[in-house]
């Protein structure tokens, strides 16, 4: 672990810089949660929800003028603003939007995804606030948190531009493609466009191959793989037992709508899950975004931040629903997503998360297959 990576749990004391901004960020979560008890709403989680965005406020306003210790300030304000993406994110899954229109444009804001999102930020800031960053270190660490995600979002939009590239030459050999030959060439060209962001990063931050973590498993990497699948199953079954316990629903993944249409495409994906969607997905998602973050972050926080871009890049495949189920699922993702960085930071072995990836992507094509075969 960096120095710098260091400072995340041992910095210097923060200014009151950082609590000045997270007391603005939780004001605007406040009215912002506010903004539907004004319109009648009187359902316990959102009115919950302003008072837990209320409690921020106040404790960042304390910590601002020095009335609270640093770590007891942080602690109750992200704890309490994780609370608010908790309850805004279950009151959207709900139905409770309270949509605003944007004056000049004909479009509509849900003001308590306006809640929800200031809300993470918040949290934060609360953390930044525990750990004693200053107003430069979490200048640095937002940069680098911005910059990274871009190269996530670059890895999503690669794989469209690849298509569209080698659809010129290719696809007149092959016309009419199959809806299989298709989803065959589709990871071919998401493979050869992961592997065209990862070599651009590796060459505009002067790194070369020794970066990529890849290396003969050991047996204590075997046993990673192994413990590792089983909990990334077990978290899946905890998450899903919480939701249908709270009633809140989920989007289904675009590839379950495709299982529907066209069951045996499940067993292509089954092989493609192992030899190219858990690997490269792997390759960029964790060795070169989480693996940079450990720069500035602490190996937890880079962990942390890596799984928020990983789940933030699967928006269009859960577009299937509204803006509620859309982000039950992608705090799934985020939470399966929190164990394979986890496994990556403990192995140093892309390989291992890699494998876990791929297995379990093609455990469920195999399940959708069952299912609708």
């Amino acid at each position: 672990m960096t120095e710098t990576a260091r400072a995340d749990d041992a910095g210097p004391v923060a200014s009151d810089a950082v609590p000045g901004i997270g007391t603005v960020l939780a004001g605007i979560t406040m009215v912002a949660m506010l903004v539907p008890v004004r319109r009648g709403v009187d359902d316990p989680i959102v009115l919950a929800g302003a008072a837990f965005a209320l409690a921020a406020v106040f404790t960042f306003l304390v910590r601002r003028h020095g009335g609270l210790e640093r770590r007891i300030g942080g602690a109750v304000a992200a704890g309490s603003s994780v609370a608010v993406v908790l309850l805004a994110g279950y009151a959207l899954n709900q139905g409770i939007t309270a949509p605003a229109a944007v004056p000049t444009v004909s479009v509509s804001v849900p003001i308590v995804f306006v809640a929800f999102v200031a809300a993470g930020f918040t949290a934060a800031i609360g953390v930044a606030d525990y750990f004693g960053i200053d107003s430069a270190g979490l200048k640095r660490r937002s940069l680098q948190a911005l910059m990274l995600s871009a190269v996530g979002l670059a890895g999503l939009l690669a794989t469209p531009i690849v298509v569209v590239v080698l659809a010129i030459p290719v696809v007149p050999l092959l016309e009419p493609l199959s809806q299989i030959e298709n989803t065959v060439f589709t990871q071919v060209c998401m493979a050869i466009g992961t592997v065209l962001v990862t070599a651009g990063y590796l060459a505009l931050t002067d790194r070369d191959l020794s970066f990529i973590d890849v290396r003969r498993p050991t047996l204590r990497d075997v046993a990673w793989t192994v413990g590792g699948l089983l909990v990334l199953f077990g978290t899946l079954f905890v998450i899903s037992t919480l939701m249908q316990s709270t009633g809140v629903e989920s989007a289904e993944h675009s590839t379950t709508q495709r299982a529907q249409d066209n069951p045996e495409l499940m067993l292509v994906l089954v092989p493609l899950a192992i030899l190219i969607i858990g690997p490269f997905e792997e390759l960029l998602y964790r060795n070169v975004i989480q693996k940079s973050l450990y720069e500035t972050f602490s190996r937890p926080g880079a962990v942390a931040v890596a799984s928020v871009i990983f789940a933030a890049v699967h928006v269009l495949a859960y577009a299937t629903a509204g803006l509620g189920a859309v982000i039950a699922s992608l705090g799934t993702i985020f939470g399966l997503a929190l164990v394979l960085g986890t496994i990556y930071e403990r192995t140093d072995n892309l390989l291992v998360p890699a494998l876990i990836h791929g297995v379990y992507n093609a455990l469920l094509f195999a399940n959708l297959y069952f299912t609708y075969g």
